[in-house]
């Protein structure tokens, strides 16, 4: 038996691998289905199932993709009800699976047909569970997202109180835990940066495990949630509902288009362009209107965010060889109309003699400077309100990158504004779209916070223990 995880940090998501005897089961893969079958296929083995632990909102899965490349069923929880064709599983429900036996547990909490996997080896021992978004390692599924009628965050939240109790916490110490997510998801407020644990230890160090009552339990994990981001809900239908082919996004998206072609097409379809390059590279030169999300970072979470409309047009600037990747991770969140991209990058736009914007982006040291001169000047701090609690600069507005579009009337496109975040990649976003939508006067800090506090020469806050970090 083989139970391999395979973990995308940059959306801090984890697939699973199951083999036995020749035959495989997927468990949460992502939108791209080619490293599945070519891992199956190295291994000389068949996929047989694509198990799905929920509908998930934070991405969209590969389930369908997957099943119509190489026929294995889909297999859902208890109480799923997708449009297309899945096998709906009973309450421990036996798969078989090779030589070993997969149970499935509904475990409702986090989403109603949300579900776990019990593993049990060649032995007929519990060897391991897939928890999807029910139990991570040092927290537990938010319950907030299913909310529906009558379903509120509470009655969500109790229905995972039992899920846990009855389900998981019956099962033996060392069972292996292995979740859907990690440290960086938005599906939970306390995750590891471990991505395996027993369920023993778990026992000892989660703190939604040391709940004694369910209603405790409840407001332990209601308390300090923030608002998911926008593309939640519409993800989580796409999963449900299904979605179009990769093989067209590509076949679109690869496209490479001369400045005069990209200039039309800009103009013709509206669509936004999207500057993949990383951030100082970008400050130094971009075509006008662009946002810069660096492919280096959270890329697909911070589109996801930020871009409003998944059927938003879409051109991309950056290098060549990395083109491909971005559409790779523009589809795992579902925005699948990339239109093309501009072949040569942006020294083919210069070449052009085409107009340029910049973002005066200054030092550390060279803040500081001005700060000791006017310390009464305005200080956005765009990093999360967690973080911002932490600690900060005093004197510095918290105003995070999360919820620009909700807040953008709180600014003043009269005034200028040093922005900051934790090391100069979320700052740069946040210049482009305020710069994209007329607020000029922007200065950012190269560096971010991490830069700042190394200068030892501000004011900051005490730790303050924030809400979400309990």
């Amino acid at each position: 038996m083989k139970v391999e995880q395979m973990y995308t940090g940059c959306l801090a998501e984890a697939a699973y691998y199951i083999e036995s005897n020749g035959e495989v089961a997927i468990v949460d893969p992502l939108r791209e289905p080619q490293p599945y079958i070519d891992k199956a296929n190295a291994e000389g083995a068949k996929i047989k199932y694509i198990l799905e632990t929920h509908f998930h909102a934070d991405f969209v899965s590969g389930h369908l993709e997957l099943a119509n490349k190489t026929g294995a069923t889909i297999v859902f929880g208890p109480t799923a009800q997708p449009s297309y064709a899945a096998h709906i599983a009973k309450d421990d429900e036996i798969l078989e699976l090779g030589n070993i036996k997969i149970k499935v547990l509904h475990t409702p909490g986090h989403t109603m047909e949300s579900s776990c996997f019990l593993i049990i080896d060649e032995n007929g021992k519990e060897n391991s569970v897939i928890t999807g978004d029910t139990l991570f390692i040092g927290d537990v599924g938010r319950p907030d997202l299913a909310v529906k009628g009558n379903i509120t965050q509470d009655v969500l939240a109790g229905y995972l109180f039992d899920s846990i109790h009855n389900k998981l916490l019956i099962l033996p110490d060392e069972t292996i835990i292995y979740p859907g997510h990690g440290a960086g998801s938005a599906c939970g407020k306390n995750m590891s940066t471990e991505t395996i644990d027993t369920l023993g230890n778990q026992k000892k160090t989660n703190y939604a495990l040391q709940t004694k009552s369910r209603e405790e339990f409840v407001n332990k994990v209601l308390t300090g949630l923030v608002s998911p981001p926008q593309y939640f809900p519409k993800n989580a239908v796409l999963n449900k509902t299904g979605y179009g082919s990769l093989d067209e996004v590509y076949k679109n998206g690869m496209k490479a288009l001369n400045v005069i072609e990209f200039n039309i097409a800009a103009e013709e379809t509206h669509a936004l362009i999207l500057d993949i390059r990383v951030p100082q590279t970008f400050a130094k030169g971009y075509i006008p209107n662009s946002m810069n999300v660096g492919l280096d970072g959270s890329f697909a979470s911070w589109v996801g965010t930020l871009i409003v409309d998944l059927n938003q047009a879409i051109l991309l600037v950056g290098d060549e060889s990395k083109i491909e990747e971005a559409i790779t991770r523009l589809s795992r969140v579902g925005y699948d109309h990339t239109l093309g991209y501009l072949s040569g990058g942006i020294e083919a736009w210069k070449q052009a003699n085409m107009p340029l914007e910049t973002v005066n982006s200054i030092s550390a040291d060279e803040f500081v400077q001005i700060f000791d001169k006017n310390p009464e000047i305005n200080v956005l701090d765009v990093r999360k309100k967690s973080e911002y609690d932490s600690e900060h600069i005093i004197g510095a507005e918290n105003f995070p990158l999360d919820f620009v579009n909700r807040n953008l009337s709180e600014l003043d496109n009269s005034k200028t504004y040093y922005l900051h975040c934790q090391s100069g990649y979320r700052s740069m976003v946040m210049s482009s779209i305020l710069k994209s939508k007329g607020y000029n006067n922007l200065i950012e800090i190269a560096g971010g916070f991490k830069a700042l506090k190394a200068t030892n020469k501000l004011k900051i806050t005490d730790y303050v223990c924030p809400s979400t970090m309990l």
